[in-house]
């Protein structure tokens, strides 16, 4: 392995040459250590923003919907009475899954389920969602 030098400057500001006693340091921190004194401590080192699309693209959250954003539009499109026994739970490869309160509120949704992925779709956008699933809970 080669060893990384660090001379320091001169007087003059410019590079000395490394002498005797700055290689015998050299040798004895090398023994010390067990390896050679590593050139680039950042070499291995990368950033997060890297990973976080493929993160997000594992967890299912890169549909770009925003769990407030979410909550917010339902309001909005279910109205109060559906708002109060529907919750939105999660976006995932565009399929939209809301825990129900009761079996007769899922029931009615099935039965609406056309027309509230048209006013879904209309408000969110097309390429978000694809697909209304319901959970009981």
């Amino acid at each position: 392995m080669a060893t990384s030098k660090r001379p320091s400057p001169g007087a003059s500001g410019r590079r000395r040459k490394p002498g005797r006693s700055d290689l015998m340091r050299e040798e004895i921190l090398r023994e010390w250590r067990g390896a050679d004194e590593v050139a680039d401590l950042n070499a291995g080192i990368h950033s997060a923003g890297k990973f976080v699309q493929a993160i997000l693209r594992s967890a299912g959250l890169e549909d770009g919907i925003r769990e407030d954003e979410l909550r917010a539009a339902w309001k909005e499109l279910a109205g109060d009475f559906i708002a109060r026994h529907t919750e939105p739970l999660s976006v995932k490869g565009g399929h939209l899954v809301l825990r129900v309160t009761q079996p007769a509120m899922r029931f009615h949704l099935e039965q609406m389920k056309p027309m509230l992925l048209t006013r879904i779709r209309g408000q969110l956008g097309a390429d978000r969602i694809q697909s209304v699933k319901f959970t009981l809970g």
